[in-house]
């Protein structure tokens, strides 16, 4: 009997063993699929907070004809970035809340989450490349200069604008400023804050020429016979414009870039840009 009952006990333990080794492997293999479903929870992403919050916040800073510009009498922003932003914003299903910036905090604004998405003629650089993100081009540019008719014949190279005698307006800030600094390293520069007062002050006398973008220099020639509209055929620079979001939101960006890529197929952005040029 006891040559008997050891193997059925030995077989027992063995069995017992060999079940309590599975159990721990199972247990095991639970954890760890339940650790890789808890690293696979979507946590929330900008775009869905805009969505589930109804509100896409449009950093702009309303000083910048064609594409945004903050109305005095109206007190509303309008120009073509901000239809776009409308636009936008109906394609999420969501209301737009336009959020004043300006070009000196224009970073430091979207860095501090004052704004979900920064729209208004926007370069894309290098530089804003390395803290935020810089969505798809919807229009190709580059950089021109205000001046007087008058002057047409004489400021017709950069080597004639970098000039000891000669004044230049600038607003801070943004890229026009960054090419005053490095192209016109000669001449006599006065930083002004409001970028919409300058070309006034270029007609009055006050400055002989101010740096702008083509489209930009294109409607002050419009708005005032006194100016001209120089290097429009051969720009300065050759620059795109985007818009700006935080790092990281790949939803978001990816979405915009779409929605761009379907504003270009239909000619939206030319339509709007065209609305704002008259």
């Amino acid at each position: 009997m006891r040559k008997i009952t050891f193997p059925i006990l030995f077989c027992t333990v063995l069995i017992v063993a060999i079940a309590c080794s599975n159990g721990s492997e199972q247990t095991e293999t639970t954890n760890a699929s339940d650790e890789t479903e808890e690293n696979n929870v979507d946590h929330g992403s900008r775009l869905n907070e805009i969505i589930e919050e109804g509100v896409i916040r449009v950093g702009t800073t309303g000083d910048y004809k064609p594409f945004t510009y903050l109305n005095p009498d109206t007190g509303e922003f309008e120009g073509s970035d901000i239809d776009a932003a409308k636009l936008l914003a109906e394609e999420l299903g969501v209301k737009v809340e336009f959020v004043e910036t300006s070009w000196p905090t224009l970073m430091d604004d979207l860095l501090a989450g004052k704004f979900d998405i920064g729209m208004g003629g926007i370069t894309r650089t290098l530089e804003r490349e390395k803290t935020a993100h810089m969505s798809k081009p919807y229009l190709d540019f580059g950089k021109a200069a205000i001046i007087r008719k008058e002057d047409k014949d004489t400021f017709t190279s950069v080597e004639a604008m970098n000039q000891p005698d000669v004044k230049v307006g600038v607003n801070p800030g943004g890229t026009n400023e960054e090419y005053v600094r490095e192209h016109l390293t000669e001449t006599d520069v006065t930083v002004v804050d409001n970028n919409l007062e300058i070309p006034g002050m270029v007609a009055d006398g006050e400055f002989d020429l101010m740096i702008s973008e083509s489209l930009e220099a294109i409607l002050f020639e419009k708005v005032d016979d006194r100016l001209y509209a120089a290097f429009i055929d051969d720009t300065l620079t050759k620059s795109q414009m985007g818009y700006i979001m935080p790092q990281g939101e790949t939803e978001l960006h990816n979405w915009v870039n779409l929605w761009i890529d379907e504003m270009m197929l239909n000619e939206t952005f030319e339509e709007l840009i065209d609305k704002w040029m008259q």
